[in-house]
């Protein structure tokens, strides 16, 4: 009875508060979500590798990609106010100086839901801090958390 007991002590225990390194990934790619919302490449820029590669995977359709200045571009050029957010926390894993944030996320144009998916960004650790070196995003308009 007793390791069954300790299983549910620790099933009850909080996850492990984030680190100081966990913490500064996701500020990264926060920080690439506030340049979406602000339309501020430079802010964008500024928290990627500048050969930093995007791809997304939408439906069946192949998936693509982008470069930094490509996906700038375009983000900083929608008509719509865009806004991105992560609809629950996400998941992190470091090891040395690679790291892996992937998280859900929720996309709205001019406030309404424009799709969900999934955010898979590998950063590296610089001499100024996380940067971007892999954007990974699927794009999805059914199944998504609270639409």
């Amino acid at each position: 009875m007793r390791p069954f007991a300790l299983l549910l002590l620790l099933a009850a225990a909080p996850p492990p508060a984030e680190t100081a390194s966990e913490k500064e990934a996701i500020a990264v790619v926060q920080k690439v979500f506030d340049g979406i919302a602000a339309r501020d490449g430079a802010m964008i820029r500024g928290a990627m590798l500048p050969e930093a590669r995007v791809y997304s995977a939408r439906d069946a359709a192949a998936p693509s990609v982008s470069t930094v200045t490509e996906t700038v571009d375009r983000l900083t050029s929608m008509k719509e106010e865009p806004r991105e957010r992560f609809t629950s926390a996400p998941q992190v894993l470091i090891r040395g100086r690679i790291a892996q944030v992937w998280g859900e996320y929720e996309f709205m144009r001019d406030g309404k839901f424009s799709h969900c998916g999934v955010d898979s960004a590998t950063l590296l650790k610089t001499p100024e801090g996380w940067k971007i070196s892999a954007l990974v995003f699927t794009a999805e308009t059914t199944g998504c958390k609270g639409h």
